[in-house]
């Protein structure tokens, strides 16, 4: 079974944790899922949240937060694992935030939720490799070919979210409610035939990562027979004892059944699928007044948006689920139990024979 090279390294086994933001997917999660032969991610949506003064200065916070967080994970994983931060294009102080994971040291930067047009510049002549997400082959080609007539820079990896992803998603409403939804299957083939293109015209290996709706070591396997390198998973990571999130949050996608994941609106500007609570009922009728702005969204237009989506995700992760959004993959229906990190890799793994 072959692993993820990134740089210099690579990881044991094909399986990257994906970033859950605010606070769900952090130092604990990460460095963990990393030790155990993934790569771990941290997501930096508003990873300040916890600084003391992160409602007077979040800019501030978060920055301080990005060495903090990594510096921990790296002691819980070891430095010959692979460690990698999400960063979401929509944020603010989009580039500040990569600058500073840059900073200290980052592995892989995974970035999406945009267009990541000027990545490139914010890496080049480090050792930190980048990977975008795209949702189809029209936007994987765009950022490839983007990247290397302006930057003369190859992705180091793609990163492709297919509908079934939790979180935001780079589709229509309308592509996600439909019947023709397209498949994960069908964009990765299509990706991985564009990309082993790429590879010959460059001489560069680049792993492409399937991701979205992928629940166990078979689906693993099937994507790797399409020709992925490997996969990304995140729904799964959030039932374990080392998930950063509260056990309130955990508890929400254990008790959670089919007919409570639904499409919402974001204040980011995409659609993201989420568990229907009665926080989702109240911004349904537009009674989620907003008190103060984190600034934190470039797509959010304070006067006009249902909610404050920093508040929501700040709540869902410290177990205030009153008032809490709380983002999930199309199978959080499946999970009955929180394990060990260790315990459900060694499940994936085994199941890919």
């Amino acid at each position: 079974m072959k692993g993820i090279k990134v740089g210099d390294k690579i990881s044991k086994y094909p399986i990257i944790q994906g970033g859950m933001g605010v606070g769900i997917s952090m130092h604990k999660l990460a460095g963990n899922v990393s030790k155990e032969g993934g790569i771990g991610i941290i997501s930096t949506a508003d990873i300040g949240y916890q600084e003391e003064d992160f409602y007077k200065n979040p800019m501030k916070a978060n920055l301080r937060a990005i060495g903090k967080e990594i510096k921990k994970a790296r002691e819980i994983a070891g430095e010959d694992k692979i460690l990698g931060v999400n960063v979401m294009v929509a944020l603010k102080n989009y580039a500040d935030i990569v600058k500073e994971c840059v900073r200290n040291k980052i592995d892989l930067i995974i970035s999406g939720a945009g267009i990541p047009k000027e990545l490139p510049d914010y890496v080049k002549g480090t050792k930190t490799k980048i990977a975008p997400i795209v949702s189809s082959l029209r936007c994987c080609k765009l950022i490839v070919k983007h990247w290397m007539n302006k930057y003369d820079y190859v992705p180091d990896m793609i990163v492709i979210e297919g509908t079934e992803a939790g979180g935001h998603l780079g589709f229509k409403q309308d592509e996600l409610l439909g019947e023709n939804k397209p498949k994960l299957e069908d964009i990765t083939v299509d990706v991985v035939n564009y990309i082993k293109e790429i590879e010959k015209e460059t001489g560069k290996q680049i792993p492409v990562i399937a991701a979205g709706g992928i629940w166990d070591g078979k689906d693993i396997k099937k994507f790797m027979d399409l020709g992925a390198s490997g996969v990304q998973m995140a729904t799964r990571f959030v039932a374990t004892d080392e998930c950063d999130a509260s056990i309130e949050f955990k508890n929400a996608y254990i008790n959670a059944k089919k007919e409570d994941i639904k499409i919402i609106k974001s204040p980011v500007g995409m659609p993201g699928r989420a568990i229907y609570n009665n926080f989702i009922k109240l911004t349904e009728n537009g009674k989620n007044k907003i008190e103060r702005c984190y600034n934190c969204i470039k797509t959010c237009d304070v006067k006009n948006t249902p909610y404050c989506i920093t508040k929501a995700l700040i709540n869902a992760a410290k177990g205030n689920m009153k008032d809490a959004l709380v983002f999930c993959g199309s199978n959080v229906d499946k999970i009955k139990e929180i394990v060990p990190v260790s315990v459900l890799m060694k499940e994936l793994v085994s199941q890919m024979a």
